[in-house]
């Protein structure tokens, strides 16, 4: 079975007009970045890959994701885990509660607590379970965020303009984190930043949509 994301013959169009048109392949640990000013459709890429293009764009084209086409599949069966500016954590639930939310369903109650507590540990914050999101640094807040979304096992890694809120210390840290942890589960990762330093701290191929492609 071949390994990666692929986007084969990708074209998304709204109200008539093109959006989108890409073909791509991004192999095991492999980053592709696509760049372009707001509103020239990068997030809307993503929509599509995820399965929730918004409804007034129209998509053709197939996402292939280890072998396994999964571009009719509903959003929850694919397999794709998303990283967005914001870190999207419940406030309402504690730090491990959150990373729980993450957890693919099964297992006792003890070995889901162990994961938990692994993951914590993989990102130096061991004994954060019980901690209220709301007392976290801005770069605590993006490893719980990252950790919540690798629990959950995905085939890929999405991440859409992940780092942007990030100052640029900070941004340095969490940006050389999240790719790390992700090569290290061998996952594909497709980024879209505006950001050329985003690009250049990710090597790989980076694909610019501007007025003619976007």
């Amino acid at each position: 079975m071949d390994k990666g994301l692929e986007l084969r013959d990708v074209r998304i169009e709204k109200d008539g007009s093109a959006l989108i048109a890409l073909d791509a392949r991004i192999g095991s640990g492999e980053v592709l970045t696509v760049m372009g000013p707001s509103g020239v459709g990068k997030s809307t890429l993503l929509s599509f890959i995820t399965g929730t293009l918004a409804p007034g764009f129209s998509a053709s084209g197939r996402v292939i994701l280890d072998g396994l086409d999964i571009t009719d599949l509903p959003a929850h069966r694919r397999r794709v885990g998303i990283l967005f500016q914001d870190d999207l954590l419940f406030p309402h639930l504690s730090v491990g509660q959150n990373l729980a939310f993450g957890l693919r369903a099964g297992g006792n109650r003890d070995a889901r607590q162990a994961k938990i507590e692994s993951a914590l540990a993989e990102v130096g914050l061991e004994g954060f379970a019980g901690r209220d999101p709301a007392t976290l640094s801005g770069g605590q807040k993006a490893r719980v965020s990252l950790m919540r979304m690798l629990l959950s096992e995905p085939c890929v890694l999405l991440l859409d303009e992940a780092f942007s809120r990030l100052d640029a210390v900070l941004r340095d840290q969490v940006r050389e984190m999240v790719f790390a942890r992700a090569r290290a589960r061998a996952l594909p990762i497709l980024m879209v930043t505006h950001d050329a330093e985003d690009a250049r701290a990710a090597g790989g191929q980076v694909v610019t949509l501007g007025p003619t492609s976007g």
